[in-house]
């Protein structure tokens, strides 16, 4: 994913801890976020949590990405119960195509800012 994205132009940094995922973000101010729901751990959701519930991060658009079928059902089902809080956010069920992610990246980058 990550030579996909930097072939495309796209500035990328991965990071592997999830404990540190919401502080890096949060230091970085990324224009986009893509989150795997299984970090290890801590849950994606949890991370995605921290990410909305802060005012300095809140804005950032975030793809959520997993192979759990449930985790993604869950996580389809927490963003359409509270459109408002997650606002921003899109899901992307493994397997995918990688042109389907870099159309998700360039829809959420080059969207007006409201």
């Amino acid at each position: 994913m990550r030579r996909v994205l930097e072939d495309e132009q796209y500035q990328v940094a991965i990071h592997q801890n999830g404990l540190d995922a919401f502080a890096t973000v949060k230091a970085t101010l990324p224009d986009l976020l893509i989150l795997d729901l299984v970090l290890g751990n801590i849950s994606g959701k949890e991370v995605l949590k921290q990410v909305k519930d802060d005012p300095a991060t809140a804005e950032i658009p975030v793809i959520v990405y997993t192979a759990a079928v449930l985790e993604a059902e869950e996580v389809g089902r927490l963003i359409a119960s509270d459109s408002v809080f997650y606002q921003g956010v899109s899901l992307l069920q493994k397997p995918f195509e990688l042109q389907h992610l870099l159309d998700m990246v360039a829809q959420v980058v080059n969207e007006p800012v409201s």
